[in-house]
């Protein structure tokens, strides 16, 4: 039984981070070249940069993607660092609208999506039908890989390992450590927290550890854009570098306060099945962690631009 399981956890999860690359390729090629002028036009200022970050997260369904396109306009000098800060924190925000969707149990439904897509894909002359079919033939795939999670965990229930294993993910830092290990491995905490929602539809997790492997997803989420900072200017760098600070600061703030934020989680949620609390939860984390660091922006902005300075900078300085 294990075997099964563990090959068809193998097999959606696989189809789940192929499904969010395509989607994710496919949406650049419906907006084109446009997304980058508006990631520049609609940054003037923190706040609107935070809005667009949102809003183009949303569209791409990958924060992990907008970070690390935003490190590359910054080393291009086609944004700054100032306006890459406020698409970072933004692009935080728009990550979690996709585990709310997750969360409404669309897994069933994906098929249609899916036929639809392809048919556009398939028999659409222009241009524009085909990009469309391709969109949903992505989320069409992206939530039959997860109903193929979902189902492939559900033998779970009956092995008594498995839930003491889940019991002890209940220590917030463990669960943090998992959910980082995790992410890091599959390189996207969108997938991480998918299967923490997927985990949850099946009863298999508990709302404070579905918290604390969601905490370490986030923590995780930075290896790559850490990686895409490699070897680009020191503005790029410094994109590279808030992310971490940024999330790093959010989850110690968490971790402080976990008790307190899962007891919020579940006042706000009421009566909302499980994985709903997590996508709330998620949601919770990454918006309260935006409005408590709008504060300490201009102190960040500082430290970092003391800290990695520009080269021109430090020949002045010598």
């Amino acid at each position: 039984m294990l075997e099964s399981i563990i090959l068809s956890l193998i097999g959606g999860l696989t189809l789940f981070l192929y499904a969010l690359n395509y989607l994710s390729d496919s949406l650049k090629a419906v907006t084109g070249e446009r997304m980058q002028f508006y990631l520049n036009k609609f940054t003037g200022n923190l706040f609107s940069g935070i809005a667009s970050g949102t809003v183009i997260t949303t569209l791409l369904d990958s924060s992990s993607a907008v970070i690390i396109m935003t490190i590359a306009l910054v080393k291009s000098r086609a944004l700054t660092f100032r306006q890459a800060i406020g698409i970072v924190m933004g692009a935080n925000i728009g990550t979690t609208i996709s585990s709310q969707i997750i969360a409404l149990d669309v897994g069933k439904y994906s098929s249609v999506l899916m036929a639809v897509g392809f048919l556009l894909l398939m028999l659409a002359k222009k241009r524009l039908p085909k990009n469309i079919g391709r969109v949903l033939l992505g989320f069409g795939l992206i939530f039959f890989g997860l109903y193929v999670m979902e189902e492939s965990v559900a033998p779970l229930r009956q092995s008594p390992r498995f839930a003491h294993w889940m019991q002890a993910l209940e220590n917030p830092l463990k669960g943090v450590g998992i959910g980082a290990l995790v992410t890091l491995i599959i390189q996207s905490s969108s997938a991480t927290v998918s299967m923490i929602i997927a985990l949850g539809a099946k009863k298999l997790i508990t709302i404070t550890a579905g918290i604390a492997v969601m905490l370490g997803a986030e923590l995780g989420t930075c290896s790559d854009t850490l990686l895409a900072s490699i070897g680009r200017s020191r503005q790029a760098v410094k994109t590279g570098i808030f992310h971490l600070l940024f999330n790093v600061i959010s989850i110690i703030v968490a971790l402080i306060l976990f008790n307190p934020f899962v007891q919020l989680v579940s006042a706000i949620s009421g009566n909302a099945p499980l994985e709903r609390q997590i996508a709330n939860a998620h949601v919770l984390f990454n918006c309260i962690g935006v409005v408590l660091f709008i504060p300490v922006v201009p102190l960040a902005e500082r430290l970092l631009n003391q800290l990695i300075r520009e080269k021109q900078t430090i020949r002045q300085a010598a």
